[in-house]
């Protein structure tokens, strides 16, 4: 079983490529994380979005800007 950043285990739940040529993938981090269907998204303009085990997401719009939201809610802008 494959394992994240944390050394949380995990099982890879699904992935492929929708029409408009925007890749994503889905796991399943298990009843101990804080979001445990977790996916990201990886889109055809540059652009990316993760939702992660934690809880917290981050969207990078492929220009030099990104936003990330912590778990406890609390986000700021790069």
């Amino acid at each position: 079983m494959p394992t994240n950043n944390q050394g949380g285990s995990y099982t890879h739940t699904g992935s492929g490529t929708n029409s408009q040529g925007n890749h994503w993938c889905s796991r399943d981090y298990g009843s101990g994380a804080s979001n445990p269907n977790s996916y990201h998204y990886s889109n055809s303009n540059g652009s990316y979005y993760y939702s992660n085990p934690s809880g917290s997401t981050y969207y990078n719009n492929g220009q030099g800007g990104s936003t990330y939201n912590a778990s406890s809610g609390n986000g700021g802008k790069k």
